[in-house]
C-alpha cells in the first residue's frame, strides 16, 4: 500500500492554465487505480465498491462528479477518485482482490489530466485537430472514452459533459501536451470544423 503520509500531492505543471478560444488547463490530482484481471467478476464488483458507478463497457466511462471507471482494454478499468480517498481505496482493494490474477496498481503520480472547456463545437475542434478521433457530436457522445494519440504521444479522453473534454496521459509528457493543446486554442486557429 502506498504511503500518503508525506507532503501534498504536486500536479506536473503546479495548475497551468491557458484561455484561449477555449480554456485549457491542468486538473488537480486524482488518485487513479490501474485495476486489470477478470472485469466481468471480482475487479468489477471491486471497482463499483470504490465509486458507486456501474462498470462501463467497452470504449466506455461512467462518471460522477470527482468519481469514474473508464475501460481501458477487455481486462483494465481505471479507477478515477478524489486523491484524498487513496488510501481507503487501495485498503479496499487489497481486501476485495483475493483472485491472484488479478492487480491493483496505484498510478496517481505517473499521470496528468488536462481539461479543455468552452462552447461544445470549439472545444471538440481543438482535439480534432491533435487527436484521429472522429469529434463530431454524433459520433463522439459523453459517456465514451478513447485511448489514441495526441500528436506524437498516448493519451486518454473522455467527455463528462457538452462543453467539456477531459484528457489523460503520462506525467513525462505533460508539459509538451499542454504545448501543443494551448497551440491547437489560440485565438485566431478557430477551423469552424464543428460549427
Amino acid at each position: 500500500m502506498s504511503d500518503l503520509t508525506g507532503p501534498a500531492p504536486v500536479s506536473a505543471l503546479h495548475g497551468a492554465s491557458y484561455d484561449g478560444y477555449v480554456r485549457v488547463a491542468e486538473e488537480p490530482m486524482r488518485a487513479m487505480i490501474t485495476l486489470r484481471g477478470d472485469i466481468s467478476g471480482t475487479l468489477g464488483k471491486a471497482a463499483k465498491a470504490l465509486t458507486s458507478l456501474d462498470v462501463p463497457g467497452q470504449r466506455e466511462v461512467t462518471v460522477m462528479t470527482e468519481k469514474a471507471i473508464a475501460w481501458m482494454s477487455p481486462d483494465e478499468l481505471l479507477v478515477m477518485l478524489p486523491y484524498a480517498d487513496l488510501p481507503d481505496a487501495l485498503g479496499t482493494l487489497e481486501q476485495k482482490l483475493s483472485d491472484p490474477m488479478a492487480s491493483a496498481v496505484d498510478v496517481s503520480h505517473a499521470r496528468a489530466i488536462f481539461s479543455i472547456t468552452g462552447p461544445d463545437a470549439l472545444v471538440r475542434e481543438v482535439v480534432a485537430k491533435l487527436a484521429p478521433v472522429d469529434m463530431a457530436p454524433a459520433q463522439f457522445r459523453p459517456g465514451m472514452f478513447r485511448r489514441t494519440r495526441l500528436a506524437q504521444v498516448p493519451a486518454a479522453l473522455w467527455l463528462p459533459a457538452p462543453g467539456r473534454v477531459e484528457l489523460i496521459c503520462f506525467r513525462s509528457v505533460a508539459e509538451y501536451v499542454f504545448t501543443i493543446l494551448c497551440d491547437a486554442a489560440k485565438p485566431g486557429s478557430e477551423a469552424g470544423l464543428f460549427a
